[in-house]
């Protein structure tokens, strides 16, 4: 099992986070589409960061709008996140981590609308902007 710049327990963790971020943090859950609030939210200056561990995981400028219903996102800062292949619901999806804490984001896809290819798309619940 990989370690991490942060670990908790699971009971440390739950205690932290509140019941919706602990299962999608901890528990590799989803938000329902369109209900995130995050979703619409675009800001010309920020980052968005770990709601787990607090680390910076995407700056403001990469995030546009996929209409997918959860915020999206065209890259990464480089080494924030680590990529997984998940084979869950009989699909091939990557799934993307907290590098810094192992944290459930959400996933990353080849179909982004700008140069990067990428749609990170990620829930609400994993992140907290900070300007």
């Amino acid at each position: 099992m990989k370690k991490y710049n942060i670990e908790k327990s699971e009971s440390e963790w739950k205690e932290k986070l509140s019941g919706e971020q602990f299962r999608v943090l901890r528990q590799k859950g989803t938000e329902a589409p369109h209900t995130g609030k995050y979703n619409l939210h675009f800001a010309d200056n920020g980052d968005y960061h770990c709601a787990a561990c607090d680390a910076k995981l995407f700056e403001s400028n990469s995030k546009f709008e996929s209409g997918c219903g959860w915020p999206s996102f065209d890259e990464s800062i480089e080494g924030s996140v680590e990529y997984i292949q998940d084979r869950t619901f009989g699909m091939l999806r990557t799934e993307i981590l907290c590098a810094n804490c192992g944290s459930h984001l959400g996933h990353v896809f080849d179909d982004g609308p700008t140069n990067t290819g990428q749609r990170y798309c990620v829930n609400s619940a994993s992140i907290e902007f900070e300007q």
